[in-house]
């Protein structure tokens, strides 16, 4: 079985949405296609393939989600022990060596990454550079315009 590395909130996070999308969505979705069974022809009724296809995606979803959890590997940084390296789970700040620009990145799970909110995916090219690193240490990270030097200023297990 296939173990799926995920933080204490995007376990919650898929919870959430896949209570979601069985109370709320697949119920709305049986009464769209009961609704568009009424009206008749089912081979030319659109409203009754758009209402199919969206249960194909809302039950496909929920078979995703399901296997996830199940295969849910839950790390929680604020019990591993804070030595300063970079693991799964932890807040890294880390500076471009050449121009002095400071970003700060969470790695997560594959689910939960936002890169616009600061969450990178642990099997991204920045957090695979930076796993295993401690606080001052250099990380070379390729990247599609090159190679990128980046010093670790800071590691937080939040």
């Amino acid at each position: 079985m296939q173990r799926y590395p995920m933080t204490p909130q995007g376990h919650a996070a898929l919870e959430a949405e896949l209570k979601e999308l069985k109370t709320v969505d697949r119920p709305r979705i049986t009464a769209s296609i009961a609704e568009a069974r009424e009206h008749g022809d089912l081979k030319e009724n659109a409203e009754y393939h758009a209402a199919r296809e969206q249960q194909g995606f809302c039950e496909a979803r929920i078979r995703d989600i399901e296997a996830k959890l199940a295969g849910a590997q839950v790390i929680d940084p604020t019990t591993l022990p804070q030595e300063g390296r970079v693991v799964f789970g932890v807040t890294v700040v880390i500076e471009n060596m050449d121009t002095e620009e400071e970003k700060r990145y969470k790695i997560v799970g594959d689910d939960e990454a936002d890169f616009k909110a600061g969450k990178i995916s642990v099997n991204s090219p920045i957090a695979r550079g930076l796993i295993g690193k401690s606080e001052g240490d250099e990380a070379r990270i390729e990247t599609p315009s090159g190679v990128v030097e980046y010093e670790i200023m800071e590691v937080v297990y939040d």
